[in-house]
C-alpha cells in the first residue's frame, strides 16, 4: 500500500500518540514501525478510514467496508498452543485444534519481521463489564476499520489518565495482508487464528473479517473466567422493568440479536455474557448484527442503527450515487453485518450488568420443522439440550456454507469458542439454575409445517408472543403436555399463538412424514451425545429422547 513506501502525513498524524499508553508496542517485540495510530476516536478512524480508501460513507454516516475474501469466520483455522497452562484444561479436538509453541514463535516472528516500516492502529479497551472480571485487552491492527470495529465492540477507559495507564492483560494483533504459509506453519491455508495463552497473545492472518477479532476475544473469555467461577455463555442478555433478567442461548443466525432487541426490556447485551455470584454481565460495549433482510417493522432498533454515524456495515451492497442501503441483496454475503456501540439502541442498560436471571431461552433453528415453538426444560434436560446445541447453521455465518440450512449439533451453542469440555460449562449451568431457581425454555427459531425447503420459517410474532408469556409469566400457567419422544413439557395454548403452531404435526399435511422426521431427528441427538457421554452423569444422558417413546411418537 502506498502509504507504507511514501511518507504521507494522514488526517490523523498530527494526534496520532495523544492518547498513547505508556506500555508501548515495543514490549510486543514490535519494533521499526512507521506510524503508530494509538486509540484514535471515531471521528479520526472515520478520515482515515476515508483516506486510506478502506471504506466509504452511507446514507446518514454509517461506513461501509468490505471484508474481502473472508465474509464469515474461517473456523477451521483457529488453533491453540498446546503447553503446560492449557494442555490437561483444554477441550482439545475439532474446534481447539494443538499448535506448537516452536510454529506459533516462527509465524509471530515473521509478522514482526513483515510489520517493520509499515502503520499500526492500537485500541485498548476491557472485555467484560464487571470490574471484578474485567480483561484489560490491546487490539492491534494493520487495518483504521478494525480498530474502529474493537471501539465500537468493546469496553473503553473513561480518562486519558487510564489510557495513559492502561497494560494489557491479553493482545490480539490482526493482520490481513500477512499470510501463513501452511507448508511452514502447519496451519491449514494461508489464513490463521493463533491463541497463545501462555504468551496472552492471538496473531489473525490473512482474515479482514471483523468477528474474527470480536471471537478470538470471547474465546479468550471462555477459558479464563470459568477459572475464576464465573460461567461464560454465548448468549444475549435482557431485562424487565422489574428487574427480572432472562439469556438467549443460540448460534449466529437463531434470534438472539433480534430476540434480545425488545422496546419492552432493556438490553444488556447481544452475544456475550458472563454470569457470576453476584449477576450477569457483558463482556462487550456494543453490538454485532446480522442484517440480511433486516425489517423495519420486525427489528426496529437493529435497522435505526444501520443509519446511524459511527456504526460500521460489513459487506452491505449500497447505492453508489443515493447511498441508501439494499439490506436484501446477498451480492457479497448472506452474512451482512453491522457493528455498533450498544448505546445506539435506546433501553441499553448503561452499566451493562443485570441481577441472576429468572429465564433462560435456548433458541435452535431446527430446520427439520418438527420440533414445538417452545418446551420447558428440567434443570437435566436444560444441561442434555445445552451441551447438544443442537441448531442449523444458516448460510453465511462460517465459510463454505450454502443457501440450505445444514443440521448440525453445537456445544453450549457456540461450541467453536468454548475451550473447556462443555460438561465443564453445563454443570456450571445447572448450579446456577438450582441455586437461583431459574426456568429454561427451548425456543425453536427454525421451521414449521415441514422442513426446510417445504414449511415456512416460524413466524418472529409468534416466538414474541410466546417469550413475551414467558418473561410476564403466563405461560407457565398453562396446559401443558409431555412430549413422547424428549420428555420436555410444552404449552397447549398461549395468547396471540394459533394451538396447532404448538404442536407441530399439525401444521404438517403428512403426519407420518412429520414421525418420520422427528424420529431422525432423535437419532441424530442420541449419536450425536455419545462422544460427551463417558463425562456426563446418567440423569443427563437420561434427559435426552426417550427411544421408547421415538416408536410411538
Amino acid at each position: 500500500m502506498t502509504q507504507y513506501i511514501i511518507k504521507v502525513k494522514t488526517p490523523a498524524y498530527g494526534e496520532k500518540t495523544a492518547v498513547k499508553a505508556d506500555y508501548s508496542l515495543s514490549n510486543h517485540g514490535l519494533t521499526n514501525l512507521n506510524n503508530v495510530y494509538w486509540n484514535l476516536p471515531t471521528e479520526a478512524l472515520y478520515e482515515e478510514i476515508i483516506f486510506r480508501s478502506e471504506g466509504r460513507l452511507t446514507h446518514m454516516g454509517p461506513v461501509s467496508v468490505n471484508t474481502g475474501k473472508h465474509t464469515a469466520r474461517a473456523a477451521n483455522d483457529k488453533f491453540i498452543v498446546k503447553e503446560a497452562s492449557t494442555e490437561d484444561k483444554i477441550w482439545w479436538g475439532e474446534y481447539n485444534r494443538p499448535y506448537s509453541i516452536e510454529k506459533f514463535n516462527s509465524v509471530f516472528n515473521r509478522l514482526q519481521g513483515f510489520l517493520q516500516g509499515r502503520d499500526l492502529f492500537v485500541q485498548d479497551c476491557y472485555a467484560g463489564a464487571d470490574p471484578n472480571y474485567r480483561l484489560p485487552v490491546r487490539i492491534i491492527t494493520e487495518l483504521a476499520w478494525h480498530s474502529l470495529f474493537a471501539r465500537n465492540m468493546l469496553i473503553l477507559p473513561e480518562t486519558n489518565d487510564e489510557y495513559r495507564r492502561f497494560i494489557p492483560d491479553f493482545t490480539i494483533i490482526a493482520v490481513p495482508s500477512f499470510k501463513g504459509v501452511p507448508q511452514i506453519d502447519a496451519t491449514l491455508s494461508e489464513t490463521f487464528i493463533l491463541l497463545n495463552f501462555d504468551q496472552n497473545m492471538c496473531l489473525i492472518g490473512n482474515s479482514g473479517y471483523g468477528g474474527e477479532i470480536k471471537k478470538a476475544v470471547f474465546t479468550v473469555m471462555n477459558f479464563l473466567l470459568p477459572l475464576q467461577g464465573v460461567l461464560t455463555m454465548h448468549c444475549s442478555a435482557n431485562v424487565g422493568k422489574d428487574g427480572d433478567s432472562a439469556l438467549f442461548f443460540g448460534l449466529s443466525g437463531t434470534g438472539k440479536t433480534t430476540l434480545s432487541a425488545d422496546p419492552g426490556r432493556d438490553l444488556v447485551g447481544d452475544d456475550e455474557h458472563g454470569w457470576s455470584d453476584e449477576g450477569i454481565f457483558n463482556f462487550e460495549g456494543g453490538c454485532y448484527a446480522k442484517v440480511i433482510n433486516l425489517s423495519p417493522t420486525a427489528e426496529p432498533q437493529i435497522y435505526a442503527c444501520t443509519q446511524r454515524y459511527g456504526t460500521i456495515l460489513e459487506n452491505v451492497v449500497f447505492d453508489p450515487v443515493t447511498r441508501n442501503l439494499d439490506l436484501d441483496d446477498e451480492l457479497m454475503t448472506p452474512n451482512t453485518r453491522a457493528a455498533y456501540p450498544l448505546h445506539y439502541i435506546d433501553n441499553a442498560v448503561p452499566d451493562k450488568r443485570a441481577g441472576h436471571p429468572k429465564n433462560i431461552i435456548m433458541l435452535t433453528c431446527d430446520a427439520s420443522g418438527v420440533m414445538p415453538p417452545i418446551a420447558e426444560l428440567t434443570p437435566e434436560q436444560a444441561m442434555y439440550h445445552f451441551i447438544s446445541g443442537y441448531t442449523s447453521k444458516v448460510s453465511g455465518t462460517e465459510i463454505d456454507l450454502g443457501k440450505e440450512p445444514e443440521i448440525t449439533f453445537s456445544a453450549c451453542f457456540g461450541a467453536p469458542f468454548m475451550v473447556h469440555h462443555p460438561f465443564y460449562y453445563a454443570e456450571f449451568l445447572r448450579d446456577k439454575m438450582l441455586k437461583h431457581n431459574v426456568k429454561c425454555w427451548l425456543v425453536n427459531t427454525g421451521w414449521t409445517g415441514g422442513p426446510y425447503g417445504i414449511g415456512k420459517r416460524m413466524s418472529i410474532h409468534h416466538t414474541r408472543a410466546l417469550l413475551n408469556a414467558v418473561l410476564e409469566g403466563k405461560l407457565e400457567k398453562s396446559e401443558f403436555r409431555t412430549d413422547s419422544v424428549f420428555g420436555f413439557q410444552v404449552p397447549k395454548h398461549c395468547e396471540n399463538v394459533p394451538d396447532k403452531v404448538l404442536n407441530p404435526i399439525e401444521t404438517w399435511e403428512d403426519p407420518k412424514a412429520y414421525r418420520d422426521k422427528y424420529q431422525q431427528l432423535a437419532a441424530l441427538f442420541i449419536e450425536n451425545f455419545k462422544k460427551f457421554a463417558s463425562g456426563c452423569t446418567p440423569d443427563v444422558i437420561e434427559a435426552g429422547p426417550d427411544k421408547k417413546g421415538m416408536q410411538v411418537v
